[in-house]
């Protein structure tokens, strides 16, 4: 832990571009949080574009998004209910190009608004009960303050990341996206408490050590066991990733970086922070 500020810097590099990149540009969120319809049809005979706009305009929606892939039709709507969308599908415009629904989902503004209040709930309380919990086990704030910490690190890179993806390739967040945050914070934690358990541990027996010292032994006892357990989750996420399907991609995106960052984090930002913390208390005590 010599160039804890090493560490820090590494992090800095990738947090600060996507934070500048939340700030600016935020995230852009799917129907899940916005509202709205999603439509996928099968096409047999032309639909030309402007007659598909006119047609959903007929039925007093907008067309947000419109994708063509070969005879494959996806568009992206505000919300529009069974009877307008039926009323779409019967349109002589539509109905001419012979379509198959493949699929068809709707979601009202009203539902996704709580969707979002939900998920800032749910990620505020999660960390919170962490934070309470890992310092009650540890007997000491300061541990539950800086696995949060960590966990935060880890929220950021993610976060930043999907923003830039976002902005530049137009990837969108969905509730999905919310399953994969919340499952990397759990990730995260749980590696950090391994390493701090041991840093425990190794004070109860080596106590005449400092405590870099004693950090710097606990970090490097359960590296191994950290990059083995990692790596099987990360091969496991590129496989799925390669070779699974459109629907589940972004889903595997999301977990595999936050695998990596969570990796990282548990080792060179968790243990870190303890050290500079440490470092400050002793400097603030010896005035």
């Amino acid at each position: 832990m010599k160039y804890y500020w090493l560490y820090f810097l590494i992090s800095l590099s990738v947090i600060i571009p996507g934070s500048y990149s939340l700030i600016r540009y935020g995230l852009r969120p799917s129907i899940d949080f916005t509202g709205g319809s999603t439509i996928i049809w099968q096409t047999q005979g032309e639909l030309r574009s402007e007659d598909l706009r006119a047609a959903v305009s007929s039925v007093g929606a907008v067309i947000k998004e419109e994708k063509r892939e070969g005879s494959k039709l996806s568009i992206t709507t505000s919300p529009l209910e069974s009877d307008a969308y039926q009323k779409l599908r019967a349109d002589s415009r539509v109905a001419d190009a012979k379509i198959t629904e493949l699929e068809y989902q709707t979601v009202g503004p009203s539902l996704g608004s709580e969707l979002i209040r939900k998920t800032i709930y749910g990620v505020c309380l999660s960390a919170l009960l962490i934070m309470l919990y890992v310092a009650y086990r540890f007997k000491d704030l300061k541990y539950g303050i800086s696995a949060i910490l960590a966990m935060l690190h880890d929220s950021l890179v993610l976060l930043g990341v999907f923003s830039l993806l976002g902005h530049f390739t137009g990837v969108e967040v969905d509730t999905l996206f919310v399953t994969a945050v919340l499952t990397i914070l759990s990730f995260s934690v749980h590696d950090t408490i391994v390493v701090y358990d041991r840093i425990r541990e190794l004070k109860k027996h080596y106590g005449y050590l400092s405590f870099t010292d004693i950090i710097n032994r606990a970090v490097v006892e359960t590296m191994g066991r950290s990059l083995n357990n990692s790596l099987t989750i990360i091969f496991m996420l590129l496989s799925m990733y390669l070779l699974g399907g459109d629907s589940i991609n972004l889903f595997i995106l999301a977990l595999l970086i936050g695998t990596i960052s969570g990796t990282y984090s548990s080792t060179f930002t968790a243990a870190p922070i303890l050290v500079f913390w440490h470092k400050l208390t002793s400097a603030k005590n010896s005035k």
